[in-house]
């Protein structure tokens, strides 16, 4: 319903065609009213001023000619960019409104109260500027919000305030930037229904991952209380990550990622006369707790890809859950800004070598790696002592601090999450930055020189001095098709996003034990075994960890379970091979309570490992616990293109027992489709084959434990470095004489190795045996697949 000469319009009669009348936010809320009430996604009522009520309250006030000529001084050196503002701002806050104006913004309040039926309702009030959101431009907080708004005189104090925040000075100078002529730029104003997340929670989410452009994946962040902290980055939020292609898979919960943040505070609503809100800590249960249950993060990452299907573009939501009824709601969404720009074909990877001393480790945003000297800065009024090309270390940021942003080459903040305000905007001026860092404006000083580097994953590191910064350039579009398969190596769950672009055929070896020696830490059996561990440091880190969890064991299982999920989500549908664990004896004695339940042994490398462990007392009930976070992935996660392979299983009777153990753990071979497969790595599982390939679905060849076993040759040992030879005739024989053996039974084979990245030559020598994949690092792939092409052109 349109009011008074088009000066407010509801919600319910907006669509994103309105931009220019009010803006791109509100634009959207009217969209996602008119259109997904119906597919199940709940919006808060509301209505928004237009741009005819901004120019009509300029030119009533006579603010074209103040605004013309305040910004006319500044550009001819006569006032400075902070003086401009705050006379722009003050000219706006004095200004009066337009009787008919301020008449219709008081009736539709009175009318919204009377759709909720409340007195005096509860009102956020948002900027929307009518040259927002667009594809080149995310104007990411630079006006303002005011939450917790009632009366209609406060709220027309609200809208007054937001007319005056399109001239702060981080406005300004964004729109003197973007080149927006700055009387084009009209400000509407949003008026919608509080949801009560001050006693619940709320936070920001993505259908898309920020950091690689992955789209299989809804990223949310989530902290108690209202919104704006999150997106101020004043805490660090819980994250969650949900895989989109499984959520329509029934009984399936497809969720990651659950990494618990410290939520040390929350904004809440204020006591009375104390204006409208406030920031408190909060209580000891709620930095332990996840805001959102598992079903709730379903719900709105299910949200999310509705709305991303209905727009048909990656998405920028906000959503807020109502703490005295448990209902979740949408109160923002707009098109994502900078993924979406991102070049689908080549782009760049970097490594980096040579690193110091790890001094400070935080969430990684971009892919990049600088080095070079720190600048340590308390407030953005310090702007006169940044040094251009500095890397910026702070607490957190603000739009505020947008200036000193755009000359820095790096950033690194205590505070804040993914969706955080220093995370967004350094996603679109390009910047590695590593936010949520915790310590850094305490471990690091002015002029110090340091490596920031986001090139190793989720995770994002501050090394001492200047590393060596590798940057390659990969284009995958001009990568040749091949008969042979070739896949990845991946172990970092962290890292696997960044590699969804690869043309890869799957996974042909995740490695577990990285998986648990990164994000679970702990040695199972210690958590099997707590009460008896005898390691009291040990104890205490244990039970740091594990907080939240009342089953230790489960807590193995879980962070198991969603780390291996990132590996089989990075190419699904495509094949994932988990190796289970293949740790040596002293690599599971560094594990958190490990060394109570490890033998000594002389030589680790031949010794008490893979197979052998499986069924052994030692360490059957550990075993089990990797068998259970299989199921998982495959059963209540819905990862059915994993595929489990044994390590190091010396003999057929081993295959056996390894095989019916699995079997009382739920993971029966062919039973819902699952497939195994072993390890080719020791002399008497290439003399067996045949008996070996009754009992499996496949093998991968480990080319340096083969070679190591057949020359007997200590592949770490550098007094032999020179006789260790994957290319020797032995080894050769061995490696031809398996794949063969595989072809006549049937069975699938590959090879996960070094030796085809490095030696084109044992690439040929590959494919001329007829081996069906090859799985190699992803840097190595374009390289790997070139040769395996050109061998496949010169094979008759």
């Amino acid at each position: 319903m349109e009011l008074t000469d088009n000066q407010i319009i509801r919600f319910n009669d907006l669509g994103r065609g309105d931009v220019a009348q009010v803006g791109g936010k509100n634009a959207s809320l009217g969209e996602m009213v008119r259109h997904l009430g119906a597919r199940g996604v709940d919006v808060p009522p509301g209505f928004a001023t237009t741009s005819r009520a901004y120019w009509q309250f300029v030119d009533a006030g006579g603010l074209r000619e103040v605004v013309a000529g305040a910004l006319g001084a500044m550009h001819k050196g006569k006032a400075t960019l902070a003086e401009t503002g705050k006379a722009l701002r003050d000219a706006f806050l004095k200004a009066d409104w337009p009787e008919h104006t301020a008449a219709a913004i008081r009736a539709e309040y009175e009318a919204l109260c009377n759709r909720i039926g409340r007195e005096n309702v509860d009102v956020a009030v948002r900027s929307s500027a009518t040259a927002e959101d667009l594809p080149d431009a995310s104007f990411a907080g630079q006006q303002e919000t005011f939450l917790n708004i009632r009366g209609a005189d406060a709220l027309l104090d609200a809208c007054r305030r937001c007319y005056a925040s399109l001239f702060t000075d981080r406005a300004i100078s964004y729109r003197e930037a973007k080149g927006f002529d700055h009387l084009k730029v009209a400000l509407s104003v949003g008026v919608q229904v509080m949801v009560r997340s001050d006693i619940g929670g709320s936070g920001v989410m993505f259908s898309i991952d920020t950091e690689t452009g992955f789209e299989g994946v809804v990223v949310i962040d989530a902290a108690w209380g209202l919104g704006e902290t999150v997106v101020q980055g004043i805490v660090d939020p819980d994250e969650y990550q949900v895989f989109k292609p499984l959520l329509a898979k029934e009984g399936t919960v497809p969720i990651v990622e659950k990494r618990l943040g410290a939520k040390t505070h929350k904004m809440i609503y204020a006591r009375a006369g104390e204006g409208t809100t406030r920031t408190v800590p909060t209580s000891k249960a709620e930095r332990v707790g996840f805001v959102l249950s598992e079903s709730e993060i379903v719900q709105l990452a299910r949200w999310a890809c509705v709305i991303e299907d209905h727009y048909g573009c990656p998405m920028d939501i906000e959503w807020a859950k109502d703490g005295d009824t448990g209902a979740l709601f949408i109160v923002q969404a707009r098109p994502e800004t900078v993924q979406s720009r991102r070049e689908a074909g080549a782009y760049r990877s970097y490594s980096v070598t040579g690193q110091g001393r790890k001094l400070v480790t935080g969430l990684s945003i971009g892919d990049a790696a600088v080095a070079g000297n720190v600048c340590l800065l308390d407030s953005p009024r310090d702007i006169d002592r940044f040094v251009d090309g500095s890397i910026l270390v702070t607490g957190n940021t603000d739009p505020d601090w947008v200036p000193i942003m755009k000359r820095a080459a790096a950033i690194v903040t205590d505070r804040g999450g993914r969706t955080s305000h220093a995370a967004i905007v350094s996603r679109e001026l390009g910047l590695p930055a590593i936010v949520g860092a915790g310590s850094a404006t305490h471990v690091l000083h002015d002029q110090q020189e340091v490596t920031v580097s986001c090139a190793e994953g989720d995770q994002g590191f501050v090394y001492e001095g200047t590393a060596q910064i590798l940057e390659e350039m990969l284009d995958p579009a001009a990568v040749p098709e091949t008969r042979t398969q070739v896949m990845l190596n991946l172990a970092n769950p962290a890292a696997a996003f960044r590699w969804w672009r690869l043309p890869a055929d799957g996974v042909g070896l995740a490695r577990m034990e990285f998986v648990i020696n990164n994000h679970v830490r702990i040695h199972p059996m210690a958590l099997i075994h707590f009460d008896t561990l005898q390691d009291a440091d040990a104890k205490a880190q244990i039970t740091a960890l594990t907080a939240g969890h009342d089953d230790k064991a489960e807590y193995f299982v879980d962070r198991l379970s969603r780390g291996l999920a990132r590996i089989a989500a990075a190419l699904y549908p495509k094949p994932v091979i988990i190796r289970m664990s293949d740790f040596k004896t002293n690599e599971y004695a560094d594990l958190i309570g490990g060394a109570q339940f490890e033998p000594h042994e002389e030589n680790p490398m031949i010794g008490f490992r893979g197979a052998s462990r499986y069924t052994s007392p030692r360490y059957r009930e550990g075993f089990a616990l990797e068998c259970r976070a299989i199921r998982r992935l495959r059963e209540e996660m819905g990862f059915d293109n994993v595929v489990v392979m044994i390590p190091f299983c010396r003999s057929v009777a081993e295959a056996d027992r390894v095989l019916a153990v699995m079997a009382e753990e739920g993971l029966e071979r062919g039973r819902n489709g699952l497939q195994v497969y072993v390890m080719a790595e020791i002399p008497s599982n290439i003399v067996l084959a045949p008996a070996f390939a009754e009992r499996f679905d496949g093998f991968s060849i480990g080319s340096n434990d083969l070679t190591q076993l057949t020359l007997g040759v200590d592949r770490d040992s550098e007094t032999l470095a020179e006789l260790f030879d994957e290319q020797d005739p032995a080894v050769k024989w061995m490696i031809g004489h398996v794949i063969a053996a595989a072809k006549d039974a049937g069975a699938k084979i590959g090879l996960c190795g070094q030796g085809p990245s490095d030696h084109p030559e044992f690439a040929r020598f590959l494919v001329e045996c007829g081996i069906d994949s090859i799985s190699v690092t992803p840097d190595s792939f374009i390289r790997v697949k070139e040769q395996v092409a050109r061998a496949e052109r010169d094979r008759p």
